[in-house]
């Protein structure tokens, strides 16, 4: 008998499928299609590369080949080849600001033959250098643990490596997680009521919680012993924590910002767990606090406002007032390098302490620095549907108003390169913005519920999102496609962390469980 072969699986024929659209996307192009003068723009510091327009026939106008091509114009060779991700502008038929667009794969049937751009043109082509290390997309649950007797509404990984992560929940606890066996280490027990806010301190070595007992408690990482007493002195919950950045610290006395539904954020001497300042200013809850690396305090409330404070003695620095309503979560541009302080993805730690405060001074100052100057962003998102980018030490007026979103938005975060913003919302979408104009990018659609949290990967290339539909997706920033499907918890995923170190994603939510989830 004749041996009959397997009908071809679901992966062989989505294989067959890509084969033939890029056959059939190659051959798209008309030999006579001509070639498109391309000028090269770096995207951090707004300057030409390479001296004028080069040549490209349409048909070699793939991302791949800009790349080689960048790289070749710059002089670098195998060793020190650097990838990319362009962009291009294109006018928008809604409005007269063109509308910045990522460089697509096909360039003649997306936008010479559709008539959105011209060969007879110069192209200004804005090309963001991307990490030099590249992290994989997390495409499966390593380990689902259980331990938390309530809900999970906090997530965050040490700043050091991925084999810890802290949660807080509806149980009055925290815990601290061993990811790499997928065991718990640690229950940190005080709290009497919900635990809203965690915070692992920029060097690794303490762990801040906030609950709805009002307190703010300190923990020891490595014995899961409480440090010294409740922080007390707020009359309402602990909504959000913010540790001062480490290259500002006093060595040895790291201060902490905790802002509460009373309307007031305290910061905190963290070794005498005594109050040094109360920052009172709002009118109603304060939602979220960052503490930035140039001395100044972000707070948002649902007063309808954003105030900026100045960190060394708490004077009101600016109020920045444009939202219609509650102002839910604030984003800043160096958040990134903020939380990580001199941690990176080599995993090497300087032997000193002059060492470690330099190294992270300078991991800011680079990722604060545009065109020669240290400016922190800030993007705010509120309840009025509405994101708003701001330049606070430049003043009160913002760079952007960023419209898209039909609910109220939740969540906003800037990649840890600070080139784009991804907000997530209640009308099931994540968007992606440019950080440098808070121009529109793209719409990541594909939960079918609201979505309430979103992260980065380390290298900017990946988001993952967490929604009330219970799954978690992780989406390609170069395509924004989904790039992997995250199904497995039983409840709506409330908070989500992407560690630094770029090794895992860690999520919790209404089922109880923490889930690790790597590549």
């Amino acid at each position: 008998m004749a041996t009959v072969l397997p009908p071809p699986s679901k992966r062989q024929r989505t294989e067959a499928a890509e084969r033939s659209r890029a056959q059939q996307d190659i051959e798209e192009v008309p030999s006579d299609a001509g070639s498109l003068r391309l000028q090269f723009y770096d995207e951090t510091t707004g300057l030409p590369i390479g001296q004028g327009p080069v040549l490209v026939p349409v048909a070699d106008a793939t991302p791949k080949n800009l790349e080689l091509l960048l790289n070749t114009l710059q002089g670098h060779d195998s060793s020190e080849y650097i990838p990319y991700r362009f962009t291009l502008p294109i006018p928008s038929k809604a409005s007269t600001d063109p509308i910045t667009t990522a460089f697509p794969t096909n360039i003649w049937k997306t936008l010479i033959n559709p008539g959105l751009i011209s060969t007879e043109e110069v192209q200004n082509i804005s090309a963001a250098p991307q990490a030099v290390f590249k992290v994989q997309a997390v495409s499966r649950c390593a380990s689902t643990i259980p331990g938390h007797g309530e809900a999970i509404l906090a997530t965050q990984f040490s700043p050091r490596s991925s084999s810890r992560m802290v949660s807080g929940s509806g149980d009055n606890t925290a815990r601290i997680w061993d990811c790499d066996t997928g065991t718990p280490v640690h229950t940190l027990k005080g709290h009497t009521s919900w635990v809203l806010a965690v915070g692992w301190s920029p060097d690794d070595s303490r762990i801040a919680t906030g609950s709805m007992d009002n307190t703010v408690r300190m923990w020891d990482p490595k014995t899961g012993k409480q440090l010294g007493n409740p922080m007390k002195g707020h009359t309402k919950w602990v909504m959000s924590l913010a540790w001062e950045p480490y290259h500002i610290q006093i060595p040895g006395k790291p201060r902490l910002a905790s802002a509460s539904k009373d309307a007031t954020v305290r910061i905190w001497s963290t070794n005498q767990q005594t109050i040094e300042i109360v920052l009172s200013g709002h009118k109603g809850s304060v939602s979220c606090v960052k503490w930035g690396g140039i001395g100044l305090i972000y707070t948002s409330s649902h007063d309808k406002t954003v105030k900026v404070w100045n960190a060394k003695d708490g004077t009101l620095a600016h109020s920045l007032n444009a939202h219609a309503h509650w102002v839910n979560h604030l984003a800043l541009s160096t958040d990134f390098v903020i939380r990580t302080a001199y941690h990176d993805h080599t995993g090497k730690i300087p032997e000193s302490e002059e060492q470690k405060v330099e190294k992270a001074k300078e991991r800011f100052l680079k990722a604060a620095k545009i065109q020669g100057e240290v400016v922190e962003r800030l993007v705010s998102a509120s309840d009025d549907f509405t994101m708003y980018l701001w330049e606070p030490s430049k003043g009160t007026k913002p760079v952007a108003r960023m419209l898209g979103h039909q609910k109220q938005v939740n969540h906003v975060t800037f990649s840890p390169d600070g080139l784009i913003i991804a907000s997530s919302g209640f009308d099931n979408h994540t968007k992606i913005w440019n950080a440098r104009d808070g121009k529109f990018i793209n719409t990541l659609r594909g939960h079918v519920a609201p979505v309430y949290q979103c992260a980065f990967s380390p290298d900017s290339r990946l988001l993952v999102t967490g929604s009330k539909d219970t799954t978690l997706k992780v989406w390609d920033m170069r395509t924004h496609k989904l790039s992997v499907d995250l199904p497995g918890h039983k409840d709506e995923v409330y908070a989500v962390d992407w560690s630094p170190d770029g090794q895992k994603v860690g999520s919790g939510g209404k089922d109880k469980a923490v889930r690790i989830w790597r590549h």
